[in-house]
């Protein structure tokens, strides 16, 4: 059994932000558990051609910069190569492979067993495991009966194999203009979305928006009911834009249901099909808190500002709106992080 003060569940932005930050809080000795092969939380999963829609310049966790240009959009791959070599500054112990079974309260202190049975125990645990690890995957109705292919975003990787199909993308998110525009280029492909697709500029008057959102504030405002409910919108400097219109993408509503060769369209029109990929988003999951009670009865976290409200030595970094518009965010999770350790810390002494 191995002792640590605190322990970090998740090795993505949100693990290794709290572990960098964690000795200014008094935490001495912090063990971060990560149950892939490797540091990089989801990061590595994700898409080939993904880009971030912040520039490099606020794209960086606490005390290391994100090297390069700081007005350009990194890639995945470059995102990944970044929260590998701050995974190697931490002073940290990093255990990846590890995969956290359970979560328990034992004697005044945390419990950890992971799935091969090893167990770590702590005064104080933060769940950095966001929520990125599980798809959601809505009902569709007559999706049994469906005879081609339907994948969520998270198993995509290129447009090739899509080449000379036809192709419906569910979502109206970023990640759904990003595959919608590279997929139009190879495959007769729709955006079918619930609500029609909301545009913001990524550069108004000449600053990036990333740029207005620190200098008015909101980046940092604990607003999250509020945010909660201002409609998803996609950021574009025009270039997704005009990808879409050029490769021919159209954009509808959703259809109503599937058949086995294809879609039904709201004004009934029934159309073959290949592939559905599924744009939409991720949804918590926290399995190894199950009988902790910080969860709920539909398993979502019960917390406020990051701490959870049953039990104060535990929290979590990484949810989205958790205390502003940019928690979710590389930019974000350092500042959610600090604010977290600072009251678990006050908790646990």
């Amino acid at each position: 059994m191995e002792h640590a003060d605190l322990i970090v569940i998740g090795a993505g932005q949100s693990g290794l932000a709290t572990a960098a930050l964690a000795p200014r809080h008094g935490f001495t000795r912090k063990l971060v558990l990560e149950s892939a092969e490797a540091p990089g939380g989801a990061w590595p999963r994700y898409y080939d051609n993904l880009t971030l829609f912040s520039p490099a310049r606020y794209s960086s966790l606490p005390g290391m910069r994100f090297p390069g240009d700081p007005d350009r959009y990194p890639t995945r791959d470059e995102v990944v190569d970044y929260l590998r070599a701050y995974a190697h500054r931490l002073t940290a112990d990093l255990h990846t492979s590890t995969t956290v079974a359970s979560v328990t309260r034992q004697g005044g202190a945390w419990s950890v067993r992971a799935a091969d049975a090893r167990e770590f125990t702590a005064r104080a645990v933060i769940a950095a495991t966001g929520d990125y690890g599980t798809p959601y995957l809505p009902n569709l109705s007559g999706r049994e009966e469906f005879r081609g292919r339907v994948l969520h975003a998270a198993d995509y990787r290129s447009p090739g194999a899509f080449a000379g199909q036809r192709v419906v993308v569910i979502g109206g998110g970023n990640s759904a203009i990003q595959i919608a525009a590279e997929l139009g280029a190879v495959a007769d492909t729709t955006l079918a979305s619930r609500r029609p697709i909301g545009w913001m500029a990524q550069r108004p008057l000449g600053k990036d928006l990333h740029w207005w959102l620190k200098n008015t504030g909101l980046d940092v405002a604990p607003i999250r009911r509020l945010l909660e409910k201002v409609p998803v919108s996609v950021l574009d400097d025009g270039r997704y834009r005009t990808a879409l219109l050029e490769h021919g993408v159209d954009q509808r509503g959703m259809f109503t249901h599937l058949t086995p060769d294809g879609v039904v369209w709201a004004d009934g029109t029934k159309e073959a099909i290949d592939a559905v990929i599924l744009a939409t988003g991720y949804r918590p999951a926290f399995p190894y808190l199950e009988g902790s009670g910080v969860l709920n009865a539909d398993g979502r976290p019960l917390y406020r500002g990051g701490i959870a409200t049953a039990v104060p030595s535990l929290g979590f970094v990484g949810m989205e709106f958790q205390r502003s518009f940019s928690s979710k965010t590389l930019r974000g999770v350092g500042r959610d992080a600090g604010h977290v350790l600072t009251r678990v810390s006050r908790r646990t002494r």
